[in-house]
């Protein structure tokens, strides 16, 4: 389950490849993204990735992409999850995508978002 803020994000605290990371639910971004300092303490070696320049709201940014292990948000767990790592400071907080929520069933009631693993 995952609940609102007080600014009304959804806001949940999950796992990459077994270390702690705090996730704002993104329905609109395509991928698991993590701002690089969030990559480097994770031990991520992602400048193995794939290199490549992102459009977001707050104009183009350099990224890459690889695939965690594993992501995790409460129960569920998915294996190698797509994601991309932004540098610079333009993401405050890591963004749990699609390429996770849409390995999963959503349900939203009011202020919790109930994550389900799809079979």
């Amino acid at each position: 389950m995952v609940p609102t803020n007080d600014r009304g994000d959804l806001v949940a605290d999950g796992e990459v490849n077994g270390m702690p990371v705090r996730f704002a639910v993104d329905t609109g971004a395509t991928f698991v993204t993590l701002p690089a300092r969030e990559a480097s303490r994770l031990g991520l070696d992602y400048h193995n990735g794939q290199k490549l320049v992102m459009e977001t709201a707050n104009g183009d940014v350099s990224a890459y992409r690889l695939k965690l292990d594993t992501v995790r948000v409460g129960d569920v767990a998915v294996h190698s999850v797509d994601a991309v790592i932004t540098e610079g400071n333009s993401l405050p907080i890591a963004l749990l995508g699609m390429s996770f929520l849409n390995r999963t069933d959503m349900k939203r009631e009011g202020t919790i978002l109930t994550l389900t693993k799809r079979n």
